[in-house]
């Protein structure tokens, strides 16, 4: 029966503390959320700019719903493509420094979409191997020769391109890579890669998912901290639903690329576009990311605040200057108590544990948010203390 032989690997997975369960969130996002009838403190949230639950973004989905409805319809390519749609476009074209921009439903798709529509047997990609799933599936699914690079190791990459350069047979060579790595916090060393791209012939990618509005003095993300133009950086991929606080993704590039993925990229050719009433809260979200610097300036003063609090009381954390602040635990269930321990004491921090991340550096994945005052730093710092005292 195929029931006994999944249930096999499920209890497998529980007998290895590595079983994934779902909470019920019973309020909006935000510094405090409602779980199961009680009230947390939510440090594992990626809504890094307290946007989600803001009151403009709300009025803006509200009153597109409104006069677009709830539903698009339709694919882009179909009927799905609105004004609100085409308006967000521009915008983030404009925000980005880009010629064009090409909506994806999910980071997820645009990341498949991008490398599926670029490479295919006899191409290259190199991907550093703590990249995202959804850049490693694309680069699995996409057919091309997938290599991984050790992690941010330049000299690593740097001999696998020179290997790949000595085959006179050719094909077309990518690097993708996360922006700032969505489970250790660090950011990929993007002005070096831009240089290895060059020097190879090669086309940087880089999924900006947990950069995008919080890098940068205008929130343009990796491109901006690192100051890297379209011809370093030509792929840009950025989604919606962390900083933004909405939902979906997006692709920046030349008229070029846009055109390209337009007519091949099957995850935005055979998928329903988004909600009208999503491109209109997110283009409101632009404006605010925009114009509130102070989100940033804020989140940036309690990253600082985080890190040398846990510092003094002797927390191992990741070396992150990002929103991401991992705490290693190593072990698998003991990366479970300390989540539940922090639970009771009204933190909600969720326990990441392998496959998510490699064998032995389960963690604690904290994160902060613009919406978090320096106050909930400190309940934080006091509650980490406690646990620490008592494993």
């Amino acid at each position: 029966m195929m029931d006994d032989v999944l249930q096999s690997a499920l209890d497998e997975r529980r007998e290895q503390n590595l079983y994934r369960t779902r909470k019920v969130i019973a309020s909006a996002q935000g510094a405090e959320v409602v779980v199961d009838g009680k009230r947390y403190l939510n440090f594992c949230s990626n809504d890094y700019l307290g946007l989600a639950n803001h009151p403009d973004i709300i009025s803006a989905f509200k009153n597109a719903a409104d006069e677009f409805g709830v539903g698009s319809g339709a694919s882009h390519l179909v009927c799905g493509h609105s004004a609100l749609h085409h308006r967000l476009e521009e915008q983030l074209a404009e925000f980005t420094g880009r010629p064009r921009v090409l909506l994806f439903s999910t980071g997820y798709m645009a990341n498949l979409g991008v490398i599926n529509a670029l490479l295919g047997s006899g191409d290259h990609i190199f991907e550093d191997k703590l990249n995202h799933a959804s850049l490693l599936d694309g680069g699995l699914l996409s057919g091309a020769r997938f290599q991984r690079f050790l992690h941010n190791d330049i000299a690593n990459l740097d001999s696998r391109l020179a290997r790949v350069q000595e085959d006179k047979n050719g094909g077309r060579k990518l690097i993708a890579v996360d922006g700032v790595f969505s489970m250790d916090g660090d950011c990929a060393p993007l002005a070096e890669l831009a240089q290895l791209a060059k020097k190879y012939k090669a086309w940087l990618m880089i999924d900006d998912a947990h950069g995008i509005g919080v890098l940068g003095k205008n929130g343009g993300g990796c491109a901006e901290h690192f100051q890297l133009d379209i011809n370093q950086l030509p792929i840009l991929m950025g989604t919606l639903g962390k900083a933004f606080g909405t939902f979906g993704a997006f692709v920046a590039g030349s008229e070029t690329l846009i055109e390209t993925l337009i007519q091949f990229s099957r995850t935005y050719i055979y998928t329903t576009a988004l909600p009208p009433a999503v491109a209109a809260a997110t283009s409101k979200s632009l404006e605010i990311i925009q114009r509130e610097t102070w989100r940033r300036e804020h989140l940036q003063n309690l990253i600082a605040q985080f890190r040398r609090g846990a510092e003094q009381i002797g927390l191992q954390l990741f070396s992150s200057d990002t929103a991401i602040q991992p705490l290693l635990i190593v072990s698998a269930a003991e990366a479970l108590r300390w989540s539940e321990a922090l639970a009771v004491r009204g933190f909600w921090i969720s326990a990441i544990r392998p496959p998510t991340v490699p064998a032995n550096s389960s963690r604690l994945r904290i994160t902060l948010s613009a919406a978090h005052s320096e106050k909930q730093i400190e309940q934080l710092l006091t509650a980490l203390a406690d646990v620490k005292a008592q494993q």
